[in-house]
């Protein structure tokens, strides 16, 4: 029993570094924008079933329980935290933040196909046309939106509508409109880095919509929205995880003694 005991253990132990690994990545992304935390879901194994409940006694009656062992412990999903983060002012007039549900969606020239973020550090590349990222490796908003060369100012409104002044002109003009896509289930978005989402099969299919309509957030100019990351709650599950890890290593050793002690009595 104390070889199960050593392979039981393990399982603890590996669950448990793949927990540190999601806490350091939520604590080493506190501050990327718009970045949303991960949980580590567990599920116990399979177990091993000595007597089964209910089966009939000597008297024939049935037991009330059983007798079985687990077999240790798995990671079964990591999942996203999407709760709000905290909106920054920023006072940049190409910032935006996302007051609610749903997200930009951009064409990402590489694998030519849409992705979607939070993430609302726009910027106006050579053409003229709003990109998420830096004006060199940006991805183009979608629909696509382009800033005439002689705007003096550009004003987006909740609903996402993109309006700018130009020169000799006192009234705005509306040069686009920023839509926003939602998902059925959110959590089931594939994270690929630099603050984007693909849809997946299991997120469902884009739902695209207007800012502040269908159950979708506003936009917020001049704004950011930061990290959802709690660094004393990150600090707390990192004890916790730390201690879990350091309980299945003394029960790993402890099995090792045990059957150091077995092999001393067949010596004996």
């Amino acid at each position: 029993m104390s070889v199960q005991t050593l392979y039981t253990a393990a399982t603890g132990m590996d669950a448990m570094q793949t927990k540190l690994d999601v806490i350091a990545n939520n604590l080493a992304n506190m501050n990327t924008t718009a970045f949303k935390r991960d949980r580590a879901n567990f599920e116990d194994l399979l177990y091993k079933h000595e007597v089964y409940p209910g089966i009939q006694d000597s008297q024939q009656n049935p037991t009330p329980v059983g007798v079985e062992v687990g077999l240790g412990t798995r990671v079964q999903s990591t999942q996203k935290d999407f709760q709000q983060g905290t909106i920054e002012q920023t006072g940049r007039n190409l910032d935006v933040a996302i007051e609610g549900n749903g997200f930009l969606q951009v064409n990402d020239p590489v694998s030519n196909s849409f992705m979607y973020t939070r993430s609302g550090n726009l910027d106006i590349n050579a053409n003229g046309q709003l990109v998420i990222g830096s004006a060199q490796t940006g991805r183009l908003l979608e629909p696509a939106i382009t800033i005439p060369p002689d705007a003096m100012n550009v004003v987006i409104n909740p609903n996402g509508q993109v309006m700018v002044r130009q020169v000799g002109q006192t009234q705005l003009n509306q040069v686009g409109e920023i839509q926003m896509a939602s998902f059925i289930n959110p959590d089931g978005l594939l994270k690929v880095g630099e603050n984007l989402y693909q849809a997946t099969d299991a997120s469902g299919q884009v739902q695209p919509g207007q800012p502040g309509l269908q159950g979708l957030g506003i936009i917020r100019q001049g704004s950011l929205e930061k990290s959802n990351v709690e660094p004393v709650r990150e600090m707390i599950d990192l004890i916790t995880t730390q201690r879990g890890f350091e309980l299945n290593s003394q029960a790993i050793q402890a099995g090792d003694q045990i059957l150091q002690q077995i092999s001393n009595l067949r010596r004996g």
